[in-house]
């Protein structure tokens, strides 16, 4: 049976590459995010290294992951353009371990499109925000290295 959407496992793709000796990724986070969350209007800070320039953006959002999203994307595309064109498909959560109450394991699963292809990332943590973003940060590490292998947009 042929299906209808062909999601690609960006985090076992990304896996595999970071373990190669010679892989780089194409930007570094130098230290981690800054979230403010008064409930109603959301605001995320990071600084990004690529292409020996560092960037300090600021960026809100309706909530903590769209904050998130929001400040990396504006990082992000004026060093590499492919990333504005990137849209959050789905976002899900799962508790592992809910015994352990709010402290337990969060898993999140970020779907992205650049329009054509789709692919979806999984991150971990006792924190959902910070597993919302190191998923983002990987699925758009992921945008960024398949426009660079052709696999992303096609002309």
């Amino acid at each position: 049976m042929n299906r209808l959407v062909n999601i690609i496992d960006a985090t076992k793709d990304l896996n595999i590459l970071r373990s190669k000796k010679d892989y780089r990724a194409p930007f570094e986070v130098v230290g981690t995010y800054r979230l403010i969350d008064d409930g109603l209007r959301p605001e995320a800070t990071v600084i990004i290294k690529a292409r020996k320039r560092q960037m300090h953006e600021a960026s809100t959002g309706v909530g903590p992951v769209d904050a998130l999203a929001n400040v990396l994307k504006k990082s992000l595309s004026s060093m590499f353009p492919v990333i504005q064109g990137i849209s959050l498909v789905d976002f899900s959560s799962r508790i592992h371990d809910s015994r352990s109450g709010t402290a337990a394991n969060v898993e999140v699963n970020i779907i992205f499109s650049d329009g054509e292809d789709i692919w979806s990332v999984v991150a971990m943590s006792e924190n959902i925000n910070q597993a919302s973003f190191v998923a983002l940060v990987d699925g758009f590490e992921y945008a960024i290295l398949a426009s660079k292998a052709g696999q992303g947009r096609k002309k």
